[in-house]
């Protein structure tokens, strides 16, 4: 008999997850509970939970639906009347036009559309444009799917501004997708037109897909605007439009979203979806019909409160030697500049963690154009945010 050998874990681990890194933000949060759990007083601005409950009118739909039964599976790309409420929504909001039958995916979070369209779209060696600092998935999504990402690093001392000159750079004979994001996350930049246009110039000149991000489109401050890039001319057919219910809506835990765009891309979403998570949650969807098409003026009372925190915080901030934080014009991230500090950002994280007992999330975790910097969510109550101003004041002190 021949003698036996056990492979070790790693073995059985593929290399594309092996070599993964885990999300950054969420991991943050972890280190935050495990100092919490050790009865230390932590203040966590790590993450992007809104901590305004879901409206009243949005949970008795979903608490409706299921008392009447509405537990089964449904239609895999989403129940027809959340369809048609997303389509109207495009169409009335944003200008785009789309079919809701055929044009639309629903899907459990916004990160699973974005997920299954990268799968779906992006083959081994196709090389996908991200402009960074970027949201922290983009990257590994991409590389789970065999696909290159290429950052297409912004300047902070030029407002992050996206540029012809900078795009022109990163662009090759590869490129297949690029991925824009507006309102940012984490820098909370707003693309302005002259940024659409150079990005839809280089889409239609290189025949590049562009998947728009548009999570935070409804919080935006200042009198910035949002502009759905897919209502340029020539963008219909070469964007797909991704957003959900978590921010506006204050419906993170629910895990709801979408991706809208033309059909013959969507056909190939949809394979995945299907083989995946099948569909969204039943009852969910009737939830997101009513929080398309009820009440709507929650939205601004709750951008009103984060304008209010937005400028406090970047008060604060401004007061503490070594960091220097601008108001940002959407979503509820500040993205203070701490290279004045001479440290690096995980040094800073890590530094206010043990000693602020602050959490926030190193800006190198948003690419390398990130670094020197911090990311800090302000979707959290005034009390926290003045008490975690105040600890990271008494770690480097003010001016």
């Amino acid at each position: 008999m021949s003698e036996m050998t056990n492979r070790s874990p790693d073995e059985f681990i593929a290399a594309r997850v092996r070599d993964l890194a885990p999300s950054p933000t969420l991991a943050v949060s972890d280190r935050a509970r495990a100092l919490k759990a050790q009865g230390i007083d932590v203040i966590d601005l790590g993450g992007g939970d809104p901590d305004f409950i879901t409206p009243a009118h949005i949970r008795q739909a979903a608490t409706d639906a299921m008392n009447a039964g509405d537990t089964h599976y449904v239609s895999s790309a989403g129940t027809p009347a959340l369809r048609q409420a997303i389509a109207k929504k495009l169409l009335v909001d944003n200008g785009i036009e789309v079919d809701p039958i055929g044009g639309v995916v629903v899907t459990p979070g916004g990160k699973q559309s974005l997920f299954e369209s990268i799968l779906a779209l992006v083959g081994p060696g196709d090389e996908v444009l991200v402009i960074e600092p970027s949201w922290v998935s983009y990257v590994p999504m991409i590389e789970l799917a065999g696909g290159r990402p290429i950052p297409v690093a912004l300047r902070p001392d030029d407002n992050w501004r996206v540029t012809p000159e900078i795009l022109a750079a990163a662009v090759t004979p590869d490129s297949r997708v690029l991925i824009i994001n507006s309102p940012n996350n984490p820098t909370g930049r707003v693309l302005d037109q002259a940024e659409l246009t150079a990005i839809a110039d280089l889409a239609r000149d290189h025949d590049l897909l562009v998947f728009t991000d548009e999570m935070y489109e409804k919080i935006i401050h200042d009198g910035n605007q949002h502009v759905s890039i897919a209502t340029l001319p020539g963008m219909a057919e070469r964007t797909l439009t991704f957003n959900g219910f978590s921010k506006a809506y204050a419906m993170t835990g629910w895990r709801l979203g979408y991706v809208a765009g033309p059909k013959p891309y969507i056909a190939e979403i949809e394979k995945i979806h299907s083989h995946s998570v099948t569909c969204a949650t039943s009852f969910v969807q009737a939830a997101g019909v009513v929080a398309l098409t009820g009440p709507q003026d929650f939205i601004p009372d709750m951008v009103s409160a984060w304008d209010r925190r937005r400028r406090a915080v970047a008060t604060g901030l401004n007061a503490v030697k070594g960091i220097s934080c601008p108001l940002v014009e959407g979503a509820f991230y500040a993205f203070p500049d701490i290279r004045e500090t001479g440290k690096s950002s995980v040094e800073v994280a890590d530094l206010l963690l043990q000693e602020g007992h602050v959490a926030l999330v190193p800006g190198v975790a948003f690419g390398q154009a990130g670094e020197g910097h911090l990311r800090l969510s302000f979707a959290t109550s005034d009390d926290l945010l003045d008490k975690a101003v105040q600890r990271i004041g008494d770690v480097f002190g003010r001016r």
